[in-house]
């Protein structure tokens, strides 16, 4: 039997202070974001501002421990800020996540040295992180790596090519997975090692052009005999693989929470609309058709929370299956954000097909969550084994 303390141990609720916090962000994106949304994706630029925005509101200090200069609030704090933005805008959303997901494997990984060197400049917003995993031929398939990594003297020289990699080109500091030992399996061969931008040697050879999340740049950064330094191998060499799935277990959810944000935003739209559009005489939502469509899409979102938040707060409390509910968060939120902002579309008519109104740049956006942090299918497979 469970004491009380146990049951409300187990709960993932928000507290007061958590409320409060959620309102200020709630206020700061319908204020500051929301109008720049438009914008930002038309220019497909990244949106310095908003950069300049979330360091001078401590937003980048999210991810991080007071002791490295974040607010120490935790992942299920940091999953509610992303939702809250990404409500009013995709790109910037993924500021922070990424800025998360970058500093994973040196919270997790890093040496005490490195982490009190690098760690608070990324909290502070001194700094942007991007995470280098993939590359043109290794994208879901890590064993396929061919950046190498060659012993040098105090430290090692990195060459290679790597893709699909956010915020190539504004990061300060990259993480970058390399294979260090070509002559063992590849799950104890790879090396994760900490890349500053302005590094001789290296560079970005392209910009994708994309569908969706247009203020976040992606592309290839090229590493031609880079040095890096003992200090900044982060973890133990030939431990970069299980640091890359260490750190995907943790933020991929981000991307739940970015999709979720999306969902939400995109059934607030269409509700708004349906209240003010008439149709035959009528308001669109009285309809029983698109009656039937918000109801759908409002309990996708309110599902994908409750699961997103339990997730979150496991990952919180350190239990054992918080990669299994981190899969199943980032599978479920981001399918909901596809099939929410569809609809929402479908409901808008020709005007949900332009770009005056949103929701279809919120469509084109939420495509993306069912395939960076590992695509869907890959989810799914997380989930399959840890049932075996």
């Amino acid at each position: 039997m469970w004491s009380r303390s146990e049951v409300v141990a187990a709960q993932y609720g928000l507290t007061i202070e958590q409320l409060e916090l959620r309102g200020l962000i709630r206020r700061l994106a319908d204020e500051r974001v929301r109008p720049r949304a438009a914008a930002i994706d038309a220019a497909g630029e990244f949106p310095a501002d908003v950069r300049e925005l979330f360091a001078e509101h401590d937003l980048f200090g999210l991810p991080f421990e007071q002791h490295h200069g974040g607010t120490g609030t935790g992942t299920l704090m940091l999953c509610v800020a992303i939702e809250e933005i990404a409500k009013a805008c995709a790109s910037s959303a993924l500021i922070l996540a990424v800025q998360d997901l970058a500093t994973l494997p040196i919270k997790i990984a890093g040496s005490t040295e490195l982490q009190e060197r690098v760690l608070p400049r990324f909290a502070a917003g001194e700094w942007l992180g991007a995470f280098a995993l993939s590359e043109p031929d290794a994208g879901s398939d890590p064993a396929a790596m061919r950046t190498r990594a060659t012993r040098a003297e105090h430290g090692w020289v990195l060459n290679g090519v790597k893709s699909w990699i956010s915020n190539c080109g504004v990061a300060d500091a990259y993480v970058v997975f390399a294979v260090s030992d070509p002559d063992i399996a590849p799950t104890k061969g790879i090396t994760a090692f900490l890349v500053e931008a302005n590094s001789p040697g290296f560079s970005i050879s392209r910009l994708e052009h994309k569908m969706g999340m247009r203020g976040s740049p992606t592309g290839q950064p090229v590493l031609e005999n880079v040095f890096v330094g003992d200090e900044n191998v982060i973890g133990d060499v030939g431990d970069g693989f299980k640091i890359a799935l260490r750190t995907l277990d943790h933020s991929r959810l981000g991307i739940a929470a970015q999709a979720l944000g999306i969902a939400q935003g995109a059934t607030d739209y269409a509700a708004a609309y349906a209240r003010e559009r008439v149709t035959f005489g009528t308001p669109l939502n009285e309809h029983q058709a698109i009656q039937f469509k918000l109801a759908d899409m409002e309990t996708g979102c309110a599902a994908g929370r409750e699961l997103l938040y339990r997730a979150a707060a496991k990952t919180d409390r350190g239990e054992g299956d918080f990669g299994k509910y981190s899969a199943m968060a980032k599978l479920f939120c981001s399918d909901t954000a596809m099939a929410v902002t569809t609809e929402a579309v479908q409901i808008l008519g020709g005007f949900g097909y332009v770009t005056e109104y949103p929701v279809e740049r919120m469509m084109r956006d939420a495509k993306l969550t069912q395939i960076y942090e590992g695509t869907n299918e890959i989810q799914r497979i997380v989930i399959a084994r840890s049932m075996r």
